[in-house]
């Protein structure tokens, strides 16, 4: 699936202005099922582990504060991920030809929340470690629906905002701008996780 030149400026003019943006429909079946085939597959092999919160030194597992499992994504050695990795190329370039950012890095995992976890309110950067400049979130979740939970809360200006997790949504936000929580899933909820940087992911690398 590749997005048509008008749909990357709407989706860059509305995060500009919002600080968060959303797209439905944002990959295609077939990538839809690549991507959740990979996920079952290191699912089943045990290879998710559970998430922590701060940065390098001040990494901790705290689960009364987030309770996902997560594996991080590495370009060289995820090579079933490469048309996902693709796609994330071309955001890139619509981020620094749109908007003008300075992106020289990423990174990625994929996130899974068992029933009754949550993530509390937080924004997506730490005291020595700035470089996060947008907020990547890909949801997963076939046939979710009200009542199933997992929403993320975005703390506006004005109001506050639900976003429903539903599969191939793409949410996009501000990484030092919007504050936000993941609300209690009733149901294991997926997702992929990214962030967008303006330095190389391997600086002051966060374990979750």
């Amino acid at each position: 699936m590749r997005f048509e030149e008008e749909q990357w400026i709407r989706l860059m003019d509305d995060l500009a202005e919002n600080d968060y943006v959303t797209a439905d429909q944002f990959i295609d079946d077939e990538m839809y099922t690549r991507i959740m085939n990979f996920f079952r597959e290191k699912e089943e092999n045990d290879q998710l582990t559970k998430a922590g919160i701060g940065s390098s030194g001040e990494f901790k597992v705290d689960s009364s504060v987030r309770g996902d499992f997560i594996y991080w994504l590495e370009r060289d050695n995820d090579q079933k991920m490469e048309t996902f990795f693709s796609l994330m190329d071309e955001l890139v370039d619509a981020l620094r030809k749109y908007c003008y950012l300075s992106l020289s890095g990423s990174e990625f995992h994929i996130a899974k929340y068992p029933a009754g976890s949550y993530y509390k309110k937080h924004l997506d950067q730490f005291n020595n470690r700035s470089n996060r400049m947008i907020t990547v979130l890909l949801y997963l979740n076939e046939n979710w629906k009200p009542g199933d939970g997992g929403e993320l809360k975005i703390y506006g200006k004005d109001q506050n905002i639900l976003v429903e997790p539903v599969a191939r949504r793409l949410l996009l936000f501000k990484s030092d701008k919007i504050e936000h929580e993941v609300l209690v899933t009733r149901v294991p909820r997926y997702s992929l996780t990214g962030w967008l940087l303006h330095q190389p992911a391997s600086f002051g690398f966060v374990l979750g």
